[in-house]
């Protein structure tokens, strides 16, 4: 097993832990930092991959902005940090059960696949251009950034009024 192949199945774990942890800890600031720790191990595996910008794109968009945006969310909420209700359903094991056989269904197809193992193919200098352009191009994707991002303003106003709390007069 070569280096990179142990940084892989180690950030990969941590990954799948962090997720895991998101999901299940009942405090809800615990669980947006667990959720920066998960972002983080997707934008190590985009190193590994050899894709720098989508690396770079995860840690400004997702761990920079939403992320944060979330803890300040939970933050001005001001509800109380721990949630004392149930932390699982009534149908939690028909939940689990279903999860494990699409796991297992999901590893049955690539396993049956059997893809044969060839180098990625080398990205030309010209779509990593293109790519740039329609990213900033106002014909591309800013549209649909700003329309998110307006959407992501929305509900951190609609939060901090649902929280506010009401003066008696």
């Amino acid at each position: 097993m070569t280096a990179m192949q142990i940084i892989f199945l180690l950030t990969a774990i941590v990954t799948l832990v962090s997720a895991f942890r998101v999901v299940t800890t009942p405090n809800m600031v615990h669980a947006a930092l667990w959720l920066v720790a998960a972002l983080v191990g997707v934008a190590v595996l985009y190193v590994l991959l050899s894709a720098p910008f989508l690396a770079v794109a995860q840690v400004v968009i997702y761990i920079g902005a939403i992320a944060i945006l979330m803890l300040f969310v939970i933050m001005l909420t001001r509800r109380e940090m721990r949630d004392r209700g149930p932390q699982t359903g009534k149908q939690w094991p028909w939940a689990a059960v279903l999860a494990a056989l699409l796991f297992g269904g999901l590893v049955w197809m690539v396993q049956s696949v059997g893809l044969a193992a060839a180098p990625a193919a080398d990205v030309p200098e010209t779509a990593i251009a293109d790519l740039g352009k329609a990213l900033v191009s106002p014909n591309g994707f800013v549209i649909p950034f700003e329309v998110a991002s307006v959407l992501l303003l929305a509900a951190l106003i609609g939060a901090v009024y649902v929280a506010w709390t009401r003066r008696n007069s």
